[in-house]
């Protein structure tokens, strides 16, 4: 199983249609990069970052690197300390 799967966000930003292709990277993938477009500032990278972690569910989670996003699935569901 392919570890590493990568994905452009565009200038449209989270669309339902964008969450679909996510979730179906996920089917094969364990881990997803997201690149953002280079016209987006930090503080929206973060928010689009908290906006996937919410619609994927408990087991997801996101780091914003630069502008990229990692998000990660996980067997179980994290919880935040």
């Amino acid at each position: 199983m392919p570890v590493l799967s990568k994905i452009q966000l565009g200038k449209a930003g989270l669309t339902p249609n964008f969450i679909k292709t996510l979730k179906s990277h996920f089917e094969n993938h364990k881990d997803v990069k997201v690149s953002v477009l280079k016209g987006a500032e930090r503080t929206e990278i973060k928010n689009y970052a908290q906006q996937i972690v919410k619609s994927m569910g408990p087991n997801y989670t996101a780091r914003t690197i630069g502008f990229t996003i990692n998000v990660k699935k996980w067997r179980k569901t994290k919880t935040c300390k």
